[in-house]
C-alpha cells in the first residue's frame, strides 16, 4: 500500500519503440502501489494511448521531442500527468465515437481519449496553443460500488 505521496518521472523521446519502456515504467510503480492486474493492464493502456496520441499529433511522429510522465502517489490514488510541448488541440471539440459505426466501418485508430475515458477513474486534458498539451488520468486503488473512493477524504 502506498504510504504518503511519492512522486515518480519519466523524460523520454517521444519515439513508438519507447512505448514498451513507458508501459513497464507505470506497471511497476501502479503494481507496487497495489493494483491488481486488470487496473493495471488500463492504466497501462491508457497511458500508452496518451503517449501515442503525443507522437503521432502533438509531434508529428518526430520522434526527438520529450514526453514527460509523471506519476504521483497519494492515499489512495495514482495520477499519471502525460505532458508535451507539440500542437495543441480543442479539447472540446472531441465527439463521444459510435462504436457500431466505427466498427461497421472497420477503422484503425480514433479512440484513444475515449479508451482513456474508460479505462481511467478520471481524465482531464488540457491543451495551450504554443505551450503544448497535458493529459492528467488517476485511478483510484479502493472503490466503493459507484465507482469513488471509499474513504470520505479529497486530496
Amino acid at each position: 500500500m502506498a504510504a504518503k505521496s511519492k512522486k515518480f518521472h519519466l523524460k523520454i523521446p517521444s519515439q513508438t519503440d519507447n512505448l514498451e519502456i513507458i508501459r513497464d515504467f507505470v506497471a511497476k510503480i501502479a503494481r507496487k502501489v497495489g493494483f491488481d492486474e486488470d487496473d493495471i493492464s488500463k492504466i497501462e493502456l491508457a497511458v500508452d494511448e496518451a503517449c501515442t496520441n503525443v507522437i503521432k499529433h502533438a509531434y508529428d511522429n518526430q520522434g526527438k521531442n520529450p514526453i514527460d510522465i509523471t506519476i504521483q502517489i497519494d492515499y489512495q490514488k495514482l495520477t499519471i500527468l502525460v505532458t508535451d510541448k507539440g500542437k495543441g488541440f480543442d479539447p472540446s471539440k472531441l465527439k463521444t465515437p459510435d462504436l457500431k459505426e466505427y466498427l461497421a466501418e472497420m477503422r484503425v485508430g480514433g479512440l484513444g481519449i475515449y479508451l482513456m475515458k474508460n479505462l481511467m477513474d478520471e481524465v482531464e486534458i488540457q491543451s495551450q496553443p504554443g505551450k503544448g498539451n497535458q493529459v492528467r488520468m488517476v485511478k483510484y486503488l479502493n472503490k466503493g460500488d459507484d465507482g469513488a473512493s471509499q474513504s470520505g477524504d479529497s486530496a
